[in-house]
């Protein structure tokens, strides 16, 4: 059993690495004051997006994708390892220069589309010239997804679509979304649920509410269907199973969600180190109390189990395997590892990480987030539970 990165990956990382030190560091600097507000302005947007192209060009961004439409084809452990590396910078400008976890970048569902329709939306995506959004959350479908209202008839020579989704991230501002909607609801996910690729300004696709959460502005917004015509080459894979194609790319998605988690946890980690160094209280560093060394000895445990956690099921998803239960174990652990080692951090640094301009403070909530979406942890328990027979 070898645990070794293999060189490739690592040189890669390297050169990822150095691309946000030299291309992503300055902007983010250059917005502090905004960031410490949790502003994102539009000049702030703009030079996000001037980044996300400028990781495309380099190959970055959308590496996850498929070769033929201008990915690299790059494995899951691979794609891990460029997730974990960005979050662990802190860099909240990170965030624009990789596809996964982001639900804005393309998605290899799409690939299920018929070849003409694929080779004119998704390329323009890869190149981060365009953005995406996933829409499957609906007001009385959450965990149970398969539970949708959003209704799919067909009329002649095309689907009609109406029903509501919301929770959507990106769903105000994408160029096309990838809409779930029931062909028949009695059948479910076994032939009962379509994928649709929906254009932006479709007549009959309007956005809702913008949706706030105490995660700040995550970029989410209701979506609102009213007699949305979709041609039917805008079917993504089969009628009746597009459930089962979104769930093709479930257990990659998982340790992409796992590795943003540990290099979040990885990057609080050193800066609760450093913290716990220079903060001193009763005439030394607060290092040098049990009662911290503990705290952070705590994390660096949970930080390393959960990493190798999320690289073994990378290692399984990229063998061909289905590993369902290993992929909810990755993100019922991870994401409730981050959470505890942002609660410990807000500790280390008292009252600056009750801040909102301090350096935990938004992470702490933004992570909190994390264990509702993409299935909540008490969903994972449920999985887990059933694959131990019970």
């Amino acid at each position: 059993m070898d645990f070794s990165i293999p060189d490739e990956y690592a040189e890669m990382v390297s050169t990822f690495r150095a691309f946000l030190d030299r291309e992503v560091r300055p902007v983010e600097e250059a917005f502090l004051r905004e960031l410490q507000e949790d502003e994102l302005t539009p000049q702030m947007k703009e030079a996000g997006l001037g980044l996300r192209r400028r990781s495309a060009e380099l190959g970055f961004y959308a590496a996850h994708m498929p070769e033929e439409v201008g990915g690299w084809g790059l494995s899951n452990l691979g794609y891990t390892l460029l997730v974990e590396a960005g979050a662990s910078t802190g860099l909240r400008f990170a965030t624009f220069v990789l596809g996964p976890p982001n639900p804005e970048s393309p998605n290899p569902i799409l690939m299920d589309l018929p070849l003409e329709v694929r080779d004119r939306h998704v390329p323009p995506l890869v190149r981060g010239e365009t953005t995406m959004c996933f829409a499957l959350t609906e007001p009385e479908a959450g965990s149970d997804a398969q539970a949708i209202r959003t209704t799919a008839v067909r009329d002649g020579d095309a689907w009609v679509l109406n029903g509501r989704k919301h929770f959507i991230t990106n769903g105000a501002n994408a160029d096309v979304a990838v809409i779930f909607a029931a062909n028949d609801r009695e059948k479910r996910a076994n032939g009962g649920i379509t994928a649709f690729l929906v254009e932006r300004g479709t007549p009959g696709l309007t956005v809702g509410k913008q949706q706030r959460t105490l995660a700040g502005d995550t970029n989410q917004a209701e979506l609102v269907l009213e007699d949305c015509r979709v041609p039917p080459e805008h079917v993504i894979g089969e009628v009746g199973f597009g459930f089962q194609s979104a769930m093709k790319f479930l257990n990659s998605g998982r340790a992409y969600i796992g590795a943003m988690c540990v290099g979040i946890a990885d990057h609080l980690i050193r800066i609760s180190v450093e913290q716990a160094r220079n903060r001193e209280a009763f005439g030394r560093p607060i290092g040098k109390y049990q009662a911290i060394q503990w705290m952070l000895a705590d994390s660096a445990v949970e930080v390393h189990a959960a990493r190798l956690m999320t690289y073994h099921l990378a290692w399984l998803v990229d063998r061909g395997d289905y590993p369902i239960r290993e992929s909810s174990m990755v993100k019922l652990n991870n994401t409730e590892m981050v959470g505890r080692v942002a609660d410990r951090a807000v500790q280390v640094f008292g009252g600056m990480g009750l801040l909102t301009e301090g350096p935990v403070e938004r992470i702490f909530r933004w992570v909190r987030m994390l264990r509702i979406v993409e299935g909540t942890s008490e969903v994972q328990r449920l999985i887990i539970a059933r694959s131990l027979g019970l």
